[in-house]
């Protein structure tokens, strides 16, 4: 069975391949020729993946899932939140956002943070909403060279590596997106069709 995942970002993609039932071919917009940027213009995380689920299925006619992840941190009142990855602007650099954080948090001890996933689910009759969450802390520098996005800067709870410091097998264990995904693939196990 066909299921795409409605994003560009490669690394994504490859964390979600050894995450999901051997049963699903897993495309993405680039398979099946979706090359245009799908607006994220909702105000909440749940309200861009449904959208970006929606989209797929609406324009190309396949069941499939789109997440959106939001870094919140505390100091920052929930910011950049939504806009995680434009934080730094439009041009969705992850360098960018990082130092705009890191910047923003300069001098202040309280270093709390949270990732939060919501993955969409569209089907050809219903969507599911699935999500993951993973408390930690912003570090003072980048550290580590695995991942993506804010991941040198984040540091979960109980560990002592950033999320780029980890193996990718680790953080999918642990992360936000790999806690949504865990439900996503328990859901999708007792899937006989889509």
């Amino acid at each position: 069975m066909k299921l795409v995942f409605a994003t560009q970002n490669q690394n994504k993609i490859k964390e979600v391949r050894l995450l999901l039932p051997a049963k699903f071919e897993l495309l993405s917009l680039k398979d099946i020729g979706c090359f245009e940027d799908i607006p994220e213009t909702e105000p909440t995380l749940e309200g861009n993946a449904i959208l970006k689920a929606q989209y797929v299925y609406d324009h190309y006619g396949y069941p499939g899932f789109a997440d959106d992840t939001g870094l919140l941190v505390e100091a920052l009142n929930g910011a950049p939140g939504v806009f995680s990855a434009r934080y730094a602007g439009d041009q969705k650099n992850s360098e960018d956002n990082i130092d705009k954080i890191l910047s923003k948090l300069k001098g202040i001890d309280n270093r709390k943070a949270c990732f939060i996933t919501v993955i969409a689910l569209k089907t050809y009759n219903q969507l599911h909403l699935f999500k993951g969450e993973v408390k930690g802390n912003i570090e003072q520098q980048r550290r580590g060279n695995n991942g993506f996005g804010y991941d040198p800067i984040f540091r979960p709870e109980g560990y002592i590596e950033t999320f780029a410091e980890m193996s990718v097998l680790l953080k999918n264990e642990i992360s936000h997106r790999g806690r949504a995904l865990k439900k996503l693939r328990a859901h999708l196990h007792g899937v006989k069709s889509i």
